[in-house]
Formats: C-alpha cells, structure tokens, sequence
C-alpha cells in the first residue's frame, strides 16, 4: 500500500472566513493555524476524524494558483518517502517527483503526476501534527466525491496499483415507472405497470484510505445529457448531471467533500439557523443506505460540501 491514511484534504475557497466560520465555529472542527512559506502565511486546517482539511484562497501558490473554487487536492501520510518511491516504481506508478516547494508546515511534499491517478491531485507528506478531533455532531470525513468518466479504470489505480481497498460497488439510478389502469363496472380494476424508464444514473466505486472513503463516480449513460434543476432539493438525476457537467467542463478530479454526521436532520437545521444556504432541508437516500443532504456552495466559498448519516 502506497499510504495508510490522508494527512488533509486542500479546499480552495473565494472567501477563507466564511468556509472557516462554517468548518470551525458551526460544526465545531478544531482549528489548527499552520504556517506555510509557499503560501506566504498560516494556513486554516481542521481536524476532522483522523485527517484534515486545509482551507486555501483561491490563486494560492500552494494550490497551483487554482482560481476556481472547490477541493484541489489529498495529500498522503508517507513515513518513509524512499520506501513509497520504491512501492511506487515497483507497481507502475510513475515515480513521484518532489516539488519545487514545500508543503504545510515547510514538510517536504512529493506530487503523483495527476495523469496516473484519473484526474485525482495525489501529493505525499509527512503527517501533521495537530489538535485531536473529539466526534460530535461531525464524527469524521465520510468520502471525498471524484468525478470520473470510467469507474473501472479508477479502481485499477486507486485498488490494483496503490493497493487500498475497495469498500463496495453500486449503480445508483433514477426510474420514471407508468402504470395504467383499466376500469370496468363489471370487472373491475386492473393495473398495468409498464417498463421503468432510467432517466439518470451514475456507477459507483467506494475505496477506503486511511478513515475515509474516496466516492469515485461516472456517468451511469453517456448519452444522457448533464441536466440540474437549480433551487430544488438534490435527486440521483441531479446527481448525474453534476458530475458530468463536471467531467464534460473541467476534467477529472476531486469535485466534492462529504462529512458523517451523527445526526443528519439536526445538522442541516444547524446550519439553517446560522443562515447558511442549503441545497437539501433534510436528508434524503443516498448511497450505502445513507441519508444525505448537501449545503450550497454560496455558503463554503464555492466548496460543494455535504453532510452523511448512515450506519
């Protein structure tokens, strides 16, 4: 295995304080303030489970000066930056090359080339020393989203090469079923269901690193536009549209970030009453027999994050 857990998670952010406010002050994440030379200044980081999340401006150094909003980046625990070379090299990986800079805290940070890893910004660091993570209404990162346009493909990396675990599989879709009815006074009713109609879908790969998952999802049909309903609560069609909005606009990546709730419902009223906009009141199914309900990007600074209550 290439690593056994993620050091943090990096969010570009169009406004610091406000994903700040919601991260430390509402969820009650603990805030570390780590000092980064590349980006010229301390850097907010949360501790969340057993990992983090860094919270970068937008045309930070430190993220590549990425000017869109969004998650840039996972950087992995290596305890032995020659031994994960050498892993690396053995299972056809090309070799991580060390930047030019270095990480948080001036930790020295080594970069997968992005075309190795469908899309997915994989660094290597040394982990982080910060303050514990005591579960309350956030117990921990449940996955990070990955839009991809082949989910196969992304496990042979993530499973085959790199050697993590492959939580489980699913295709999530979304059905409209018609169903006739004929009425006679002498015979009754008789009801007919017709063939279910798939109007949106996506495949689904779950691979566990560390305490979390990464999501990896995929266009369940190619051929079904990338339709979103702006104002209404999320639905698996919805689903479908964003993510291949996302691949058809920007490529492969990291598209969004998910954290387990102890309580879903209490969670998003939470966060209504601090006025931070929601895409879903409450939670609706989701997968792994999850409930999930996403927060709008106007409330993180244009990070898509939403919240999970499952088993």
């Amino acid at each position: 295995m290439i690593a056994n857990e993620i050091a943090y998670v990096a969010l570009v952010s169009s406004d610091v304080s406000m994903t700040s406010n919601v991260l430390g002050n509402i969820l009650g994440l603990p805030r570390n303030d780590v000092p980064c030379n590349t980006s010229g200044k301390s850097i907010p980081v949360f501790t969340v489970g057993k990992s983090a999340l860094a919270v970068f401006e937008t045309g930070d150094p430190m993220v590549e000066m990425q000017e869109k909003p969004g998650v840039h980046h996972i950087a992995l625990v290596s305890n032995d930056f020659k031994e994960t070379l050498r892993f690396c090299e053995k299972n056809g990986l090309a070799q991580p090359e060390e930047s030019k800079f270095l990480g948080l805290n001036d930790l020295p940070l080594y970069k997968i080339p992005k075309n190795q890893t469908t899309g997915v910004q994989t660094w290597i660091t040394s982990k982080l020393k910060l303050k514990p993570h005591t579960p309350g209404i956030i117990e921990k990162i449940d996955h990070l989203g990955i839009a991809v346009s082949d989910v196969f493909a992304s496990e042979k990396i993530f499973a085959n090469k790199m050697g993590f675990e492959v939580e489980s599989r699913q295709t999530d879709m979304e059905v409209n079923l018609a169903i006739e009815s004929f009425t006679s006074d002498k015979y009754g009713v008789v009801y007919h269901n017709r063939d279910p109609k798939p109007v949106g879908g996506l495949r689904v790969c779950f691979i566990t690193v560390g305490d979390c998952e990464l999501e990896f999802l995929a266009n369940f049909n190619p051929n079904q536009s990338a339709e979103i309903d702006y104002g209404r609560p999320g639905n698996t069609k919805q689903d479908q549209g964003a993510i291949t909005k996302f691949v058809n606009s920007r490529g492969e990546g990291l598209h969004h970030i998910a954290l387990k709730a102890s309580n879903i419902n209490a969670t998003l009223a939470l966060l209504d009453k601090a006025g931070i906009p929601l895409i879903d009141q409450v939670g609706r199914p989701g997968s792994r027999r999850a409930l999930i309900g996403f927060i709008h990007t106007k409330g993180l600074g244009g990070v898509l994050l939403h919240v999970v209550e499952r088993p």
